[in-house]
């Protein structure tokens, strides 16, 4: 590894890590109301607890946010690594994309334990949903036609959001191998077979960091309290 590589990788972990410590439910509720959201309805900072405690106008205007920043941190990431001095050992492909999933990772980390917080965050489930936009649409597709089946069925934002992190890498091996990968493989300088397996543990990563920060929601899933989606009326 370069030193120009770790200093691009260094510079894209800390920017997208500050940009996901930006918490726009505890800035907009704050705004709306003069209270923390971490202390109202489930203390979660996150949409869905904002949609309850706060109202459907709050609530629109931190999934917007939400999504935003994590476009706008992985578009810097994109960018940074689209910079770096190309060698003939990885394709100029793969450094945008490794590029776009760290930057991805990282607004994650950062919207789950913001530093201007005290760490404690946000579920991610909305700044996921944008990096997978972002990387690569077809995964995003997937996990929307996904959640969506499963909210409709259930109302039950969680479990759709769980659902989803579990299967994101899923999704992503099989996409990045099967539409990625062995459409290449006469191909000379192109993705390699390291591009679907780095692909897949990032998503691993970003699913795990989900599905983690929700299991307060698992237990009162397996126990059959977990409240259905019903929004504050502002």
């Amino acid at each position: 590894m370069t030193l120009e590589l770790i200093l691009r990788t260094l510079a894209t972990m800390v920017i997208a890590y500050l940009i996901g410590s930006l918490s726009p439910a505890i800035i907009i509720t704050h705004f709306k109301t003069g209270k923390d959201i971490r202390t109202m309805g489930s203390g979660n900072a996150g949409f869905t607890n904002v949609l309850r405690s706060v109202g459907k106008g709050p609530a629109i205007a931190t999934i917007i946010c939400d999504y935003l920043k994590g476009i706008i941190a992985v578009a810097i990431g994109w960018w940074i690594f689209s910079q770096l001095t190309v060698t003939n050992d990885v394709a100029p492909l793969e450094y945008v994309k490794y590029g776009r999933y760290l930057a991805g990772l990282f607004v994650i980390i950062g919207h789950s334990f913001p530093i201007y917080y005290g760490f404690k965050g946000g579920k991610s489930v909305v700044t996921a949903n944008a990096l997978m936009l972002v990387v690569d649409w077809r995964v995003f597709l997937m996990i929307l036609g996904t959640f969506l089946i499963i909210f409709f069925a259930t109302k039950l934002i969680s479990l759709g959001s769980i659902a989803c992190a579990a299967l994101y890498p899923v999704y992503t091996l099989v996409i990045t191998y099967f539409c990625d990968y062995l459409p290449y493989l006469d191909t000379p300088n192109e993705l390699r077979f390291r591009f679907v397996l780095i692909s897949t543990a990032c998503a691993f990563a970003v699913g795990a960091i989900v599905i983690f920060r929700h299991k307060d929601n698992l237990k009162r899933l397996f126990s059959g309290e977990e409240k259905r989606i019903k929004a504050k009326k502002s």
